[in-house]
């Protein structure tokens, strides 16, 4: 029997293990399986907490996407692990750092429940993303059967390509976006944000996630669409974010550094799969 929460973050949905307590050993066809909206549980990635790996952590969370392949990092998903080992009484600290396969990030839960998380330090460099084009520079144009696409690669942790558009809402994310992210130009395949700057301190976002499809909300994504909108002198300090599931508080002060992002975590319901037991 496998215990599991079902939960999310502006719509962006999690199926939330606790590997802590319980020894848990997940198998990539089985996720896919579970990640079936028609057929399983359905989410866009499952989250399974596991006691840390470095004694500088608290927790390990291992991101799997809804295909069974696995993720390096995942902002909204990060709120939502803490609000879960918080409500099984894993620990009582507000501030807790989390380790995943993209690195060290720390969330804290405020007193009127929203929780922020310091995203590592963003990066533009090809190698860092990881991104492949011949030519140098901020803004590059990538070719598909749809069109061309002048693109902003982003590593957070998990590679990003941010597109900048007039128009969000009219756009064909499905196609487009499983185009760039499975380009050649991203060897891991990428997560590509669409946006669309109303100010320079409020974007509207719509994100194809790699391993799932479009997604009502994209925290990491969100972060991307800031600093590629920061370095090319488009957007502020502090940016609102507002995706198809809700909004989101990006603030990245000095250009440079961690960024954070705040928003919130939803409990839905707990379950249970029968015949599913610890190490399998």
């Amino acid at each position: 029997m496998l215990n599991f929460s079902k939960m999310h973050s502006l719509g962006n949905d999690f199926m939330v293990v606790d590997g802590v307590t319980t020894s848990v050993q997940l198998d990539p066809e089985q996720v896919a399986l579970w990640g079936n909206r028609q057929r399983g549980i359905g989410f866009d990635q499952l989250l399974l907490v596991a006691p840390p790996s470095s004694p500088v952590c608290d927790f390990d969370y291992v991101i799997f996407n809804a295909d069974g392949s696995e993720a390096q990092q995942c902002g909204n998903g990060t709120r939502c692990v803490t609000d879960f080992v918080h409500r099984l009484g894993l620990t009582q600290q507000s501030q807790l750092r989390w380790h995943s396969k993209g690195g060290i990030v720390h969330t804290e839960k405020q007193r009127d429940g929203s929780i922020e998380t310091w995203m590592p330090t963003p990066s533009l460099g090809y190698a860092e993303v990881p991104f492949i084009h011949p030519q140098p520079g901020t803004a590059i144009v990538l070719t598909t059967e749809h069109g061309d696409f002048s693109i902003v690669p982003v590593g957070l942790g998990n590679p990003h390509g941010v597109v900048f558009v007039d128009d969000v809402i009219n756009l064909d994310v499905a196609q487009i976006g499983h185009a760039l992210s499975h380009h050649e130009a991203f060897p891991e395949q990428a997560n590509i944000g669409f946006c669309q700057v109303v100010n320079d301190g409020f974007i509207r976002l719509r994100v194809f996630e790699r391993g799932a499809a479009e997604t009502l909300a994209c925290g990491s994504g969100a972060c991307a669409a800031v600093v590629a909108g920061r370095h090319l002198g488009r957007l502020g300090n502090r940016v609102k974010v507002s995706l198809p599931g809700g909004k989101l508080r990006v603030e990245w002060p000095n250009g440079s550094g961690p960024i954070k992002l705040t928003g919130d975590s939803t409990f839905v319901y707990e379950g249970q799969l029968s015949g599913v037991g610890p190490n399998t």
